[in-house]
């Protein structure tokens, strides 16, 4: 990956505020299920890569594992999650998404493609064919392996419900 030094602090600062921008749109129109962006992303990351350890999910949040048990908790018994024995070790937990987080899930992507649909149908075709030719760099650049910094200011417990926190709200 090139150096973590940003060239243009101009162009660094204006993508920095544009996807602030974008993801708090993005989480305002996404708030299927009444569950907090904590929760949506713990939900989020079990759809994707499928039942996990308590411990693993904390640490792939970035949150403490106590605080995960509590988020984890709450969500059993919301019914999006489910609690299941590990294969091969009776003493292992797993939580995974049961259906009715499957169906939280889908609502809330739905929510968003018809959202960012709307809002690259209103872009001229030059535009459009700009941002189709954006993506492969930043599908790179989300797809590196570079954890996301955790600053001293963002709260490590994920047990608030509702509105995301100024912390999440700064977070892109």
């Amino acid at each position: 990956m090139p150096s973590a030094r940003p060239s243009d602090p101009q162009l660094v600062g204006r993508f920095s505020l544009l996807l602030e921008q974008l993801v708090r749109r993005l989480r305002t129109i996404s708030s299927v299920g009444g569950i907090s962006t904590s929760a949506a992303s713990a939900l989020g990351r079990l759809g994707a890569e499928g039942p996990l350890r308590v411990t693993e999910l904390a640490q792939a949040e970035g949150v403490s594992q106590p605080a995960m048990t509590q988020l984890v908790g709450r969500m059993t018994a919301d019914g999006l999650l489910e609690r299941m024995t590990a294969e091969g070790d009776r003493r292992g937990v797993l939580v995974g998404v049961t259906a009715r987080g499957r169906d939280v899930l889908g609502q809330r992507r739905a929510r968003r493609v018809a959202f960012l649909d709307e809002l690259l149908g209103g872009l001229d075709p030059a535009d459009r064919a700009a941002v189709a030719a954006a993506l492969p760099a930043l599908e790179r650049l989300v797809g590196s392996d570079a954890p996301p910094s955790r600053g001293p200011d963002q709260r490590e417990n994920p047990d608030q419900r509702g509105t995301p926190s100024q912390e999440e709200e700064d977070q892109p």
